[in-house]
């Protein structure tokens, strides 16, 4: 549900399908909503499922229906499939019988919670690929009054600094985001929006 209407928000045409009537009673404020049962083929044919770009299959819980809506989907010929899983084997299936991308949303969230545990200058962390990270940290004390030229940040870390959120002025105003230049000279309280392998980022937390 909060999927579809922060796509809505973005201004996506979204058509939103349960089978739980006072939720897509709820849902029809941001979305085309429909009761129906994603597993049998033919009430997704006739949503006009087969017209859309994309299909999100956020079934969780009830691994069978999971497939079962995922191969539906695959079936009625559409380019992108999404399914989300909750194991590795869930996962693993759903990409068998042609899920083109598996998220798995509780295991993600948890890894990234623990990143920020554990690390105590990560504040955010988000796994792009194998091996790869964007993370959001503080900036290290060792290159706190330092231009990004002077501290030398990608060869000493083997990080890349992607932007720099700095306060404002006005402390009820959000961060302005700046795009780093070589003469940017990086203040204590700034917080540095980060890319680069995993282990580096590690090693810098």
């Amino acid at each position: 549900m909060s999927l579809a209407e922060s796509l809505s928000n973005a201004g996506t045409e979204v058509l939103l399908m349960d089978r739980n009537r006072p939720a897509m009673q709820n849902a029809s404020e941001f979305a085309t909503a429909l009761q129906g049962d994603a597993t049998q083929p033919h009430v997704l044919e006739e949503a006009g499922c087969g017209e859309c770009d994309l299909v999100v299959v956020a079934i969780g819980s009830n691994i069978e229906a999971s497939m079962m809506a995922t191969a539906n989907c695959k079936e009625l010929g559409l380019p992108n499939v999404v399914a989300k899983a909750t194991s590795e084997l869930h996962g693993k299936i759903l990409r068998k019988i042609g899920a083109d991308s598996v998220i798995y949303p509780d295991r993600d969230s948890a890894h990234r919670l623990a990143r920020s545990i554990a690390n105590h200058e990560v504040i955010d962390f988000l796994e792009v690929s194998e091996g790869y990270s964007i993370a959001e940290i503080d900036v290290p004390d060792g290159v706190r009054g330092k231009t990004l030229a002077e501290s030398d940040f990608r060869n000493a870390t083997g990080v890349t600094v992607l932007c720099i959120r700095r306060a404002d002025e006005d402390i009820a105003k959000p961060r302005k985001v700046i795009i780093p230049q070589a003469s940017d000279t990086l203040q204590s309280d700034d917080k540095l929006i980060v890319f680069g392998e995993t282990k580096n980022l590690d090693k810098l937390s």
